[in-house]
């Protein structure tokens, strides 16, 4: 069994059934969250037969990434094998992987991380779609990813946007968000983490209610039969029904909202579009986040040039939501979610 993951209240009760006393799962919450620690050797404050006897139960969980792609512009790929879980495993396979992908920028450092091994939701455009869906990350798996990289300690902020759709393993993604914003746990201020999420509203109202970090929509298109040809989620959940569940809650303060937008020329880049997005989020304290559609995905889909998302950045910001273009990075390294899945699984065929 797996410590990385477990509450302080769960530390407690693996340290009194090993015949620990009851504050050693504090100890362990130390060295696990704090020390991050890769084994029960380096737990010295911890009793030599306590160490055996955790030994012989548990492990922490922690496993380096076994691949790595470096970008021209720092942008850095990791690829971890999920090993041991029937889930996460094709017959004859001795493993799955998933990405991490670690994104340096001046003062910050984020990392974005998978929280599923493929993904369910089939949209046109990811190419995570394209693996298919083989099984749920354990909390210990989507924190394992924000630890074992080498620039784990560099780690500013964390984003939810890999592999997978978050409120789809909402169990395992809160878990390991209580990991990292708890006093026992890595005390990160959840204002620094970012779960993003196509919109299935009955895992964002969970979220909203049981987490304070920041919430990223995917939208892509504001029509809804537009937006139902590209991502289909919108047949059983309506945009419409997700902007109404986030105009039950107060955007106002520290926390966020914001929607994510990947551009294609001519497609829901014009002036119909900006239009439909005003009449849709007006009211709500938001920002749009409009993407570049990374080249080679899928060529059916032609990106925006830059003069027509400037134009929409600005016209948008101008009518009252700020609107920024996220600036593309590591595309030498195929850094958008599941290529490096892909090419690794294509060259094992």
């Amino acid at each position: 069994m797996v410590l990385l993951g477990k509450t302080l209240e769960e530390l407690q009760a693996v340290a009194q059934e090993v015949g620990l006393p009851r504050f050693a799962g504090k100890q362990l919450a130390e060295w696990i969250y704090v020390r991050r620690a890769t084994s029960f050797d380096e737990m010295t404050n911890i009793s030599l037969k306590g160490r055996e006897a955790l030994k012989a139960r548990y492990t922490i969980g922690r496993h380096a990434p076994v691949a790595e792609a470096i970008s021209k512009d720092g942008t850095k790929k990791y690829l971890f094998a999920i090993k041991g879980e029937k889930a996460m495993r094709r017959e004859g396979d001795e493993a799955r992987y998933i990405e991490s992908v670690y994104i340096p920028d001046e003062d910050r450092a984020t990392l974005c991380v998978s929280t599923q091994a493929g993904c369910k939701m089939g949209c046109k455009f990811c190419m995570t779609g394209t693996l298919g869906f083989h099984g749920h990350l354990s909390a210990a798996d989507i924190l394992n990813q924000i630890f074992s990289i080498p620039d784990a300690d560099k780690l500013t902020n964390i984003v939810y946007m890999g592999e997978g759709e978050p409120m789809d393993n909402l169990d395992n993604v809160l878990r390991s968000l209580n990991a990292m914003t708890s006093p026992w746990g890595c005390a990160w201020s959840p204002k620094r983490i970012t779960v993003s999420s196509v919109g299935i509203t009955k895992g964002l109202k969970r979220f909203i209610e049981e987490s304070e970090c920041h919430l990223a929509i995917s939208l892509h298109n504001p029509f809804a039969i537009e937006r139902q040809e590209i991502m289909p989620i919108e047949k059983a959940q309506h945009l419409s029904d997700v902007i109404a569940l986030l105009r039950q809650y107060d955007w106002t303060h520290q926390r966020r909202v914001s929607f994510e937008y990947i551009c294609w020329g001519g497609v829901n880049d014009t002036p119909k579009h900006a239009n439909e997005l005003l009449r849709l989020l007006k009211g709500i304290d938001c920002r749009i986040n409009l993407i570049r559609f990374h080249a080679g995905v899928n060529q059916d889909f032609p990106g925006s040039d830059e003069r027509q998302m400037e134009w929409l950045r600005d016209y948008l910001t101008q009518h009252g939501i700020t609107t920024t273009i996220r600036r593309s990075r590591g595309e030498d390294i195929l850094a958008a979610c599941g290529m490096l899945v892909n090419s690794l699984e294509g060259q094992n065929k």
